[in-house]
């Protein structure tokens, strides 16, 4: 595909555009520059933001400019939540996550211009920088004045705190005016006229689009890209309540793996399509082969190692799919470095064995089974290994050998149910 527009729409990163005949006659006509923000409420980015991420590589790919925005001051008022106000992040945090969130983004967009894919190199920003010098007076003069109490308190998750007893702060409710001021400044900084984000964003959005029409005299444009849901209804990137997250040390690069090799059936083809740039021939075999052949996961595997390369990097990707392997009983647990194989282990139920133990100490103590009699009776019917070796003998015990780096022996009971038997020293 040619058109960037079409390929977003045929891959459902389109939920929402305010004039999709407009926006399609500009990006036909030259290259334009479009930004996507970022506010640094946590130390890390999230399943939300990969999808933004992966849109603006798309538009960078296809010859436009992008800007990534970290919000250094949006992240101090805070986008206004349905339920209830967000808890203010201290300046100095603020400004420790917008650092995080810098680097982070860095590996998925050309900043330097050395990619032959981009005609143009990305711009990185932090909002700080001209709102910070900004005072009040000004910020209510300039930009204050061009909006309507009336329409912005139609914002659905304003709605719903204006309608509760707890209400809604000044702060949370000015956000809006501040995202639509980084708008505005884009324009006029870069010449940027499109924003991308979430379709629970899109107040904010045509919030700028407004701005600049009311300030410049100019059109502007807005896209949003659909909530992504599983069959259920549930927010893709939520696992047992926690998010999904991209930086290694909140969610290990085996744990991120694991999360879309887990992907049921009726997704994986919707987020191959929002999260890959495999080709429409490439998407169309793996659909046949989830519904001819769903045992053998085709789709989950390649959908995991596409995201975790982007994610994390080829050579860790490698790491953890040899460790999902192992895990599973496929392939060399010894042969695993102590930090992948750390993080594959904490994803299992364990419990802490001392050196000497036997293995029916082992698979009572991981909870394998519940019972030294329940021990012995595995073992003698041939369910039980270390290591992924069988082990049949009652008496046998766990050396130092088989604590694997010095720490952890994998266990098994049957062909799914495993533990990690971690060293007690």
């Amino acid at each position: 595909m040619t058109d960037i527009l079409d390929e977003l729409q045929w891959r459902g990163s389109v939920a929402l555009t305010t004039d999709e005949t407009a926006l399609r006659e500009a990006l036909a006509s030259g290259p334009v520059t479009v930004y996507c923000g970022f506010d640094p409420t946590a130390p890390s980015l999230h399943f939300g933001n990969l999808v933004q991420l992966v849109v603006l590589r798309r538009f960078q790919r296809a010859g436009h400019r992008v800007i990534c925005l970290v919000g250094g001051s949006t992240g101090l008022v805070g986008d206004p939540r349905p339920t209830s106000e967000r808890v203010l992040k201290t300046k100095e945090e603020a400004a420790a996550n917008v650092a995080r969130i810098k680097a982070l983004v860095l590996p998925f967009l050309d900043f330097e211009g050395t990619d032959a894919r981009c005609a143009h190199a990305a711009i990185l920003v932090d909002n700080l920088d001209w709102t910070a010098p900004m005072s009040a007076l000004d910020f209510l003069r300039d930009i204050g004045k061009h909006f309507r109490v009336n329409q912005m308190i139609r914002k659905e998750a304003v709605a719903r705190r204006l309608e509760s007893q707890e209400g809604i702060s000044y702060t949370e409710f000015s956000y809006q005016l501040l995202q639509a001021l980084d708008f505005l400044e884009l324009y006029r900084a870069h010449g940027c006229t499109l924003q991308t984000g979430g379709s629970d964003q899109w107040g904010n959005l045509t919030a700028g689009v407004d701005l600049i029409h009311k300030v410049e005299g100019v059109s502007a444009h807005a896209l949003a890209t659909p909530l992504l849901t599983d069959s259920s209804g549930a927010k893709f990137g939520k696992s047992e309540g926690n998010a999904v997250w991209l930086s290694a040390d909140s969610t290990s690069p085996y744990a991120f793996y694991q999360y879309f090799l887990n992907v049921e059936d009726a997704s994986v083809i919707e987020l191959l399509k929002v999260l890959t740039d495999l080709d429409r021939g490439e998407i169309d075999e793996l659909e046949r082969l989830t519904q001819d052949e769903p045992f053998r996961r085709a789709g989950q595997r390649r959908l995991a190692a596409e995201v975790c390369t982007l994610v994390h990097g080829p050579a860790q990707t490698a790491a953890v799919q040899a460790a999902s392997e192992a895990i599973f009983g496929r392939g060399d647990l010894a042969a695993l470095d102590e930090a992948t194989l750390a993080d594959a282990t904490a994803e299992l139920p364990g419990g802490r064995v001392p050196v000497g133990a036997s293995v029916v100490d082992a698979l009572v103590a991981t909870g394998l089974v519940d019972s030294r009699n329940a021990a012995r009776r595995v073992l003698a019917e041939g369910g039980v290994s270390v290591n992924n070796t069988k082990v049949t003998d009652p008496e046998r015990v766990l050396g130092d050998a088989d604590f694997l780096h010095g720490r952890v022996a994998l266990v098994r009971r049957g062909r799914k149910a495993q533990a990690a038997a971690f060293r007690e020293d």
